[in-house]
């Protein structure tokens, strides 16, 4: 509908003299009804390149629009919006539209190019030291990002999932001491156990299976340990290859797949990480003091020049992200989105700032962030600190094992990522209209159940809704649900621009409240058939969108709860 009301808008401008190619008809949906369906500014916009009063203008494009089947009435409205009215037919195509659409309702092809053909995107996310299990703030993380890359595909973008292993630095070092003291017999409160060192009963789950010399895989790379705990590199490349087996363990728990893993030590090894460095001394960007190497990144907007390799030769760390990124723009990522924790706020501009000085055409402002706040899990009313076996924070997994991965998946995507979470356990696990998850898939199931004793008496099938008469469809309360309904796709697609898929399970709770109320008012399976059937056929057509949706979010959408 809102193609349509655009397209007869565009052939109005034209036909008083604006120039159609250069139009920017933006409709937007009132926040009051009084206000109509859609409302759009465009009068204003052509005042200036029509020298005339927007009122006018308004008057001139009413006058202008050709006849629609759809549109009950057309107002003007303060300096000159106009606001559209549509009548109960109008509302009543998306049930047609929705069943026949089916799974790809909603879709569409914003991320296609010019030729019609799908832009690449990649999302990097979670993108774990491997160093541990992974946390509930990996989750936050997880969950974002694939709602991310499901959103993209939904809107018509070539999308990469790629993870990116830290597997180099200071904390691998100290994951590596701290199996090996366990190998050595050396407890967590032993004065002799490292400083830095990790404390998690995991860590001596890898200390025993290094000393049984026991073989891990990891993506595709199968390790096996020594059991010489003096070999320190046995020590590292399996500790390594464990945790990454862990870590794909609670991913496939969570229902996640990546495409592609990176490693930040294989920057290292195949010399991307020096060619980088080169490349940006040759840009004339860098420079020496105190025996370090600096980037000077205020000429890119930095508040300070940073330093690329300190004094004892080491490379700080957001050196190897430029490398990384210079990696994703020659493998052909024109548009990159990196969801990461708020704690990584710090490097956007220096390694921004570093692609910039490389001078290889990167576009400014090249990769997109989306960073995610904090977690608090809560229980009874008290925060839950600590897990049995990291023993140092709550785990992704504690979270899948305790409320199942339907609701851990949901409550980790359902808030703004820039704003602080609170998990409360009990409302995840509640079968209450308090827990949203269950709220959302109890409305589809209620669906099911209506359309499953209709299918029972054998007068039809599902399909058959699509060709059936709506006109029956004139209560208030269906008319509310037919609106929820036509909303879908604007939602679908304001989300994935706006990169925040949050919006879809706000969504998705206030269609299942529609469907709830008219539920809880209404009888389906009546005797008058023209009833029956509209009936039916606006139900399928809800049934059909809450799945959709809470596809997009990796959440199921049970038929029987």
């Amino acid at each position: 509908m809102k193609a349509h009301i655009s397209d007869l808008l565009t052939r109005a401008a034209a036909s008083i003299g604006a120039d159609a190619e250069q139009l920017n008809i933006v409709l937007e949906r009132p926040k009051s009804a009084e206000h109509g369906d859609f409302a759009t500014n465009l009068a204003m916009m052509l005042a200036k390149p029509l020298r005339q009063n927007p009122r006018a203008i308004a008057e001139s494009l009413i006058k202008a629009l050709p006849q629609s089947d759809y549109i009950a009435k057309v107002e003007i409205a303060g300096a000159g919006f106009i606001n559209f009215f549509l009548n109960a037919q109008s509302q009543q195509t998306v049930i047609t539209e929705i069943l026949t659409a089916g799974d790809y309702f909603g879709r569409n092809n914003a991320g296609h190019d010019a030729n019609g053909k799908p832009v690449k995107v990649q999302v990097e996310f979670v993108s774990a030291n491997p160093t541990g299990p992974l946390h509930v703030g990996h989750g936050r993380g997880a969950a974002v990002g694939d709602c991310l890359a499901r959103l993209l595909e939904a809107n018509g973008w070539d999308v990469t999932r790629e993870f990116y292993y830290n597997d180099a630095g200071a904390q691998i070092e100290n994951l590596v001491i701290s199996v090996q003291a366990r190998c050595k017999g050396i407890a967590v409160d032993d004065a002799r156990f490292p400083e830095n060192g990790y404390r998690g009963d995991y860590i001596l789950d890898i200390a025993n299976a290094f000393l049984n010399k026991q073989t891990v895989t990891a993506d595709d790379l199968a390790v096996t340990a020594s059991g010489d705990v003096n070999d320190m590199e046995s020590v590292r490349t399996f500790s390594v290859a464990y945790l990454r087996h862990e870590q794909d363990l609670d991913l496939k728990a969570f229902q996640i797949q990546f495409d592609t893993f990176s490693l930040e030590s294989a920057l290292y090894s195949t010399g991307k990480v020096a060619a980088t460095v080169q490349a940006l001394k040759n840009s004339g960007h860098t420079f020496e003091d105190g025996d370090a190497l600096w980037l000077r990144t205020t000429d890119f907007g930095d508040d300070k020049d940073r330093v690329m390799r300190k004094s004892d030769g080491d490379y700080t760390y957001f050196v190897p992200d430029v490398a990384y990124h210079l990696d994703k723009w020659n493998r052909g990522f024109k548009r990159v989105i990196n969801e990461q924790g708020a704690d990584h706020h710090s490097t956007i501009t220096r390694v921004r700032a570093g692609l910039q000085a490389l001078n290889v055409n990167i576009p400014p402002g090249w990769p997109d962030y989306v960073l995610h706040q904090m977690v608090t899990v809560m229980r009874g009313g008290e925060e839950v600190k600590l897990s049995k076996r990291a023993g140092s924070y709550v785990t992704l997994r504690d979270l899948i094992d305790e409320v199942g991965c339907d609701a851990t998946r949901y409550f980790l995507a359902a808030r703004r990522a820039d704003s602080q979470l609170v998990f409360d356990i009990d409302i995840a696990k509640a079968q209450t209209n308090d827990n949203p998850v269950y709220y959302i898939q109890y409305a589809h199931a209620r669906i099911c159940s209506v359309l499953s004793q209709w299918l029972s008496q054998g007068a039809g099938d599902v399909n058959s809704l699509k060709a059936v008469n709506l006109s029956p469809l004139n209560m208030p309360n269906e008319e509310k649900l037919m609106q929820r309904l036509s909303e879908y796709p604007e939602v679908v697609s304001a989300a994935a621009a706006d990169l925040a898929p949050h919006t879809i399970a706000n969504y998705l709770k206030q269609c299942a409240s529609d469907l709830h109320s008219y539920y809880n008012d209404t009888k389906f399976l009546v005797d008058d058939a023209p009833t029956k059937l509209a009936r039916l056929a606006l139900i399928a057509a809800t049934q059909q969108v809450l799945k959709n949706g809470l596809s997009l979010l990796g959440v199921a959408a049970p038929q029987k709860m």
